[in-house]
């Protein structure tokens, strides 16, 4: 059997605190502190926990040369070497795991930025919990257990020495930012018009114009920046109540404005699928549309191989597109939200996505917003909800 070392693995020294019984009769609390090495493979997308003889044995095994594992086992202990395959740490030619590798291999990541993605990916979480945790602190409770927070801007001379900017002459685009606020509260007794729908989505998502920058290489123009113009964002949508659009799964095509349906479902099914997507923020559920950004990560990387600034430029296309949506929105009378606490490996699971090549970075939305507001909603200029 031919193996070698997964492409790639950071191992992180752990501190944890153990309770042991013998500590407490020898007149102690019973409590120390271990010490575990935990193995961060994106390849296998969980944590992998390993004792000090697997360290050792993983560091001396190549991941770029196949090696007999008879051999490796004259070298090494051969229970360190049993427990690192069945890990999936080490890799046995032609095995799932193998496989598994390769796209990862394949896509082109930077170890880094592949396992600081995959290390931040959330399955089933229910942020319920943690939001009344909050709710239930005041203000002076808050600046009790976390302190005072750094100041709202950074101040590098004192106030005398600013030299002050002639203010801008309002515009339509001053009214237009004024007026996007993110909404917690849409309006479900009323179905978004298929034309809004259609216009965010061409505004925010679509190609405006397809470029053949060299044979084979198509280049696309869309109304946000992207590095190289490779525009690797896709967008993914849950469709929940638009006119004459069956409740669903859908991928938006960008160059042909069209929708190719993944599965219809009955509306109360997308409620439930829209709050695992949104780790239960029950406010973002109502929205009529859930807009999904998934970087293709080999698009990206195919021309930024293993490099250190590719995996932040995804991160900027989300931004870009999500501000994008906010105003594309907002200048149709329509509400929009983005949110980062998102469960990506329900999301990829439900729209069938290799994790490895394909991930969702957010959540984003938009539809009707509601005549009555039951949720708070962040508008200190009154644009939206007027003061009293």
């Amino acid at each position: 059997m031919q193996v070698c070392r997964c492409a790639i693995v950071a191992l992180e020294p752990r501190e944890k605190l153990e309770f042991n019984l013998g500590l407490v009769s020898a007149g102690g609390s019973g409590l120390r502190k271990v010490i575990d090495w935990i193995a961060l493979a994106p390849h296998l997308g969980e944590e992998i926990v390993l004792g000090n003889d697997e360290v050792l044995v993983l560091g001396q095994v190549s991941p770029s040369r196949w090696t007999d594992f008879d051999e490796l086992a004259k070298a090494h202990p051969r229970d360190a070497l049993d427990s690192l395959l069945a890990k999936g740490l080490l890799v046995a030619e032609g095995s799932v795991a193998d496989r598994r590798d390769h796209v990862l291999r394949d896509t082109h990541w930077r170890s880094a930025s592949a396992v600081m993605h995959y290390a931040s990916r959330w399955r089933g979480v229910d942020t319920e919990a943690m939001e009344q945790q909050f709710t239930e602190i005041g203000a002076g409770d808050l600046l009790e257990r976390l302190g005072p927070p750094p100041p709202p801007a950074r101040e590098r001379v004192p106030a005398e020495q600013r030299q002050r900017l002639a203010p801008a002459r309002p515009t339509a685009l001053d009214a237009l930012l004024d007026r996007r606020v993110t909404c917690r509260n849409y309006d479900a007794t009323r179905a978004l018009s298929q034309d809004a729908f259609a216009s965010v989505l061409y505004r925010v998502f679509g190609a405006r114009a397809v470029d053949d920058f060299a044979p084979g290489v198509k280049l696309l123009k869309k109304g946000v920046p992207s590095a190289g113009g490779l525009h690797p964002t896709e967008a993914y949508l849950l469709v929940q109540n638009v006119e004459g659009i069956e409740a669903g799964l859908y991928h938006y095509h960008a160059i042909d404005h069209a929708l190719e349906p993944i599965r219809t479902m009955p509306a109360a099914q997308t409620a439930a699928l829209a709050r695992r997507f949104v780790a239960a923020q029950d406010y973002f559920v109502g929205a009529h549309v859930i807009v999904v950004p998934v970087s293709r990560f080999g698009r990206n990387f195919w021309k930024y191989r293993n490099h250190a600034k590719a995996y932040r430029t995804l991160l900027l296309d989300v931004g870009h597109l999500s501000q994008t949506l906010y105003l594309a929105a907002t200048e149709l009378g329509l509400a929009a939200f983005i949110t980062a606490a998102v469960n990506e490996a329900d999301i990829e699971e439900a729209f069938g996505l290799d994790p490895l090549e394909e991930g969702a970075l957010a959540v984003c939305g938009f539809g009707l917003r509601a005549a009555m507001r039951s949720e708070v909603e962040f508008d200190p200029l009154h644009a939206v909800w007027k003061a009293g």
